[in-house]
C-alpha cells in the first residue's frame, strides 16, 4: 500500500497524509483548519463558520490582539488551548469552547491558557 505524504500547513514538514498530528511542530491540524466549536473545515479567509456561525477571528486573552481561531495566537504565539477537565478525556480544547468536542462534557469557564 502506498504511503502518501503532504506538507503540514504550519511548518511545511512532509508527513504521512493519515497523520493526526505533525511530529515536527506538534500541530493538531496539519492539513487544514477546523472550527473549534463544531469541527467543520474552515479557511483562514473566512469570517464565520458556515456550519455553526462561530466568529473565526477572536481577541487573544494573553496579548489582546485579534487572531484567527487556531491552536496558537498569530501575534504572540500563546497557546489558545485548555485541557478538558473530565479525567476520562483530557483532550485539548479551544479556550472559548463551552463543551468538549471529544467527550461532550461541559467545560468549566476558566480563562487559564496552557502552553503545550
Amino acid at each position: 500500500m502506498a504511503n502518501y505524504k503532504s506538507n503540514c500547513i504550519h511548518c511545511n514538514e512532509l508527513i504521512d497524509r493519515e497523520s493526526r498530528f505533525c511530529p515536527k511542530c506538534g500541530s493538531r491540524s496539519p492539513f487544514g483548519y477546523n472550527c473549534p466549536t463544531c469541527l467543520k473545515k474552515i479557511e483562514k479567509k473566512d469570517f464565520i463558520c458556515s456550519s455553526c456561525g462561530r466568529e473565526l477571528n477572536i481577541i487573544c486573552p494573553v496579548c489582546n490582539q485579534k487572531t484567527f481561531v487556531d491552536e496558537k495566537c498569530e501575534k504572540c504565539g500563546a497557546s489558545l488551548m485548555i485541557k478538558c477537565q473530565n479525567p476520562r478525556c483530557g483532550e485539548m480544547q479551544f479556550f472559548e469552547n463551552k463543551k468538549c468536542t471529544a467527550c461532550g462534557k461541559k467545560i468549566k469557564i476558566k480563562k487559564k491558557i496552557i502552553n503545550i
